[in-house]
C-alpha cells in the first residue's frame, strides 16, 4: 500500500519535522509512505474573498499535479466526517482490500482547500471542529495513520 500526505507549505519547525520522520520510520515495515510538500501562495493578511479563492485555486493546482488518477483522495476539511482511530483503520483496510492500494491525504494551506481539490476527493475527513495549524495537522495525521496500521495488524500500540 502507498500512503501519501500532500500538504501546502514547507515545515520549518524542527519538532514537527522530527515527529513526522519518526512515524514515517515506524511505518516503513508496513507501507510505502511519502509526504509531499507543495509551495504555499504568498498572500497578504487582508484579502478579499476573490483573492482568497485565487490563493486556494493556485495551491489546489499544485496539489492536484501530484495526485495520480488511481489514487483514493481523502481531504482534511472541517466539514468532513468525524472518524475514530478505529474508523480510519477500517477505512484504510477496506480500501486496501477492495478499493485501491494508493491513498492520498490532502491538507490545505491556511485558507483551506480549493473547490477542485474537494471535488476530486472521494472522502472528506475532519479531526473535529477545532482549528489546528495545518503544519501540526501533518504530525497528527501521520500518527493516526500509524495507529490505524497497528490496529489493522492487531498490534498493541493503539491501547
Amino acid at each position: 500500500m502507498l500512503i501519501q500526505i500532500i500538504g501546502v507549505g514547507k515545515l520549518k519547525e524542527k519538532y514537527l519535522v522530527q515527529g513526522i520522520q519518526e512515524y514515517a520510520k515506524r511505518l516503513g515495515p508496513y507501507v510505502k509512505f511519502q509526504v509531499i510538500e507543495v509551495p504555499g501562495e504568498k498572500a497578504p493578511d487582508n484579502m478579499s474573498d476573490a483573492e482568497v479563492r485565487g490563493v486556494k485555486e493556485r495551491e489546489g493546482e499544485r496539489i492536484l499535479a501530484h495526485v495520480k488518477s488511481e489514487a483514493h483522495v481523502i481531504a482534511l476539511a472541517i466539514g468532513g466526517q468525524l472518524w475514530s482511530s478505529e474508523d480510519l483503520a477500517a477505512e484504510m483496510d477496506k480500501l486496501g482490500t477492495y478499493g485501491t492500494s494508493h491513498i492520498v491525504f490532502v491538507i490545505g494551506g491556511s485558507h483551506g482547500l480549493s473547490d477542485a481539490v474537494l471535488k476530486r476527493a472521494q472522502q472528506k475527513l475532519s479531526f473535529g471542529r477545532m482549528t489546528l495549524p495545518h503544519q501540526l495537522m501533518r504530525l497528527v495525521l501521520v500518527e493516526q495513520i500509524y495507529r490505524a496500521v497497528k490496529i489493522n495488524r492487531g498490534e498493541p500500540y493503539h491501547k
